[in-house]
């Protein structure tokens, strides 16, 4: 990735925006097994990222090229399978994450982080727009060593060029059991388009995305 190019488009979009316990226990702890696996000896590789509402950053990236799987689901919390409501009330103190699988040999993990900064607002704390709480944290889950030193360094790099014009908030912490979210949740914006919230909020940025982009999206 060309940084120079990567932070105008990052700016020019950010300018813009201002069932059984058992199953899903079993689903939960076979994608934290899988995350541990290394670009260098897998075909693909597994990005987590947490910025808010769920639904958004699913949509923002199901469609480049690259991206085999977008999963949204819960991580970084302390309850075990907790449910969307158990979330919503801040008490488990997990985030809405989405956890991608891609191929690196099609996507790189940097371009992947700067879709991840340029779709939604790292400077405010527990908040994207009218979502207010913790489970709305800007948090990256890096999967292995790789990919935190490459967070860590996109991080300094928005810093240093004052990209965002105030402090950057993003953490980067080593990634947990991520347990997938409720089926009603998967392809959201895709089954609900027409939905007030998807209009208002999703629809704008998916369009900025697809016009800054195109060439990074699937045909």
């Amino acid at each position: 990735m060309k940084k120079g190019i990567a932070l105008i488009f990052v700016m020019t979009i950010f300018s813009c925006q201002l069932k059984g316990k058992n199953s899903k226990e079993e689903v939960a702890e076979n994608i934290k097994e899988n995350t541990t696996n290394t670009m260098e000896n897998t075909n693909t590789a597994t990005a987590i990222f947490a910025g808010g509402c769920f639904w958004c950053t699913e949509a923002f990236f199901t469609d480049l090229k690259g991206v085999e799987k977008v999963v949204s689901g819960y991580i970084g919390g302390t309850v075990k399978n907790p449910s969307y409501r158990e979330v919503c009330n801040g008490t488990t103190g997990h985030a809405e994450a989405i956890k991608i699988t891609y191929n690196p040999k099609e996507v790189a993990y940097d371009d992947l982080l700067e879709i991840f900064f340029a779709t939604h607002d790292p400077t405010t704390l527990n908040r994207q727009g009218a979502d207010v709480g913790t489970q709305y944290r800007s948090e990256i889950f890096y999967t292995n060593d790789e990919q935190k030193k490459a967070a860590e360094n996109f991080i300094q790099l928005l810093e240093s060029q004052n990209i965002f014009g105030k402090p950057i908030v993003t953490k980067v912490s080593e990634a947990s059991t991520f347990y997938p979210a409720e089926d009603y949740h998967q392809d959201y914006y895709a089954q609900n388009s027409n939905q007030p919230y998807c209009q208002a909020v999703i629809s704008p940025k998916l369009e900025k995305l697809k016009k800054n982009y195109k060439s990074k999206l699937k045909e």
